[in-house]
């Protein structure tokens, strides 16, 4: 059974559709990465596979008992309140001090238990993030651009970590990222969204579709094309779903 799945899933606030007719899912094990131009309701589809969000349309189905491991894109913390960094993990579910640093090791931040949250750094920060949802020990981590402000070796720092996490857990990653470097080598499969699903596959496959190679202007504009969102293929003729069995390693490199 998948962990989570979207049918037919729409999201309008207001008179404004942010999310039209999305058929997604994920798998027990499954790294997905989904990207797409600012606006696109990439967040939306986040709050709504999460149950913030009530669908105007569609459905949303997750497996009974399913534990999510969540991080934010911002979490903005009081300066004025101090927190400690093993208080901070404390929350909302007590922590022995034992499960704490040892979470914290896992992910490579080894004594700054006693540290304020105020104090560490953006890296330090993501890193207690994630040894938060570790310690729900989840069947998914949920992920909206984990690696906003880090620079390009803390992001590749970042998503190795992930990786190897969940090589050692089993647990599936869900993500928001506009790195292009990430979607070519930490995913099994790659989502390309702009309010509704241009395009879903392996790497290999979504890499080379029309649609995300007009969606971010691969082929004109190279890699840094994704930064800048290009964006004006049709979509009217987008709407496919180029999801086929590749392995997860055989990913695509735009030159």
């Amino acid at each position: 059974m998948s962990l989570i799945q979207a049918e037919n899933l729409d999201v309008r606030y207001g008179g404004v559709t942010a999310l039209s007719k999305v058929d997604f899912r994920i798998e027990p094990g499954e790294i997905v990465t989904v990207v797409g131009p600012n606006g696109s309701g990439k967040s939306t589809l986040m709050r709504a596979l999460l149950g913030v969000v009530a669908p105007s349309g569609g459905q949303v189905t997750r497996k009974p008992g399913l534990v999510v491991g969540y991080m934010p894109q911002r979490l903005a913390l009081d300066g004025r309140m101090p927190m400690t960094v093993r208080r901070f993990l404390s929350l909302p579910v007590r922590r022995g001090a034992g499960e704490c640093d040892a979470a914290l090791a896992r992910v490579g931040v080894s004594g700054i238990a006693g540290q304020q949250m105020d104090t560490l750094s953006g890296g330090q920060f993501q890193r207690v993030l994630l040894a938060r949802a570790l310690l729900m020990r989840p069947d998914i981590l949920i992920m909206d651009e984990p690696t906003q402000g880090l620079d390009q070796p803390g992001t590749a720092a970042f998503y190795k970590l992930i990786e190897d996490l969940r090589a050692e857990t089993g647990c599936a990653v869900l993500m928001v990222s506009h790195d292009l470097h990430v979607v070519m080598s930490a995913s099994d499969r790659v989502l390309c969204l702009n309010g509704h699903v241009c395009c879903q596959g392996t790497p290999h496959v979504v890499t080379n579709a029309p649609e995300y190679r007009a969606l971010f202007g691969l082929g004109t504009g190279g890699a840094l094309a994704l930064y800048q969102h290009a964006h004006d293929h049709d979509h009217e003729n987008c709407d496919h779903d180029h999801d086929h069995s590749h392995d997860h390693k055989d990913h695509a490199h735009a030159g």
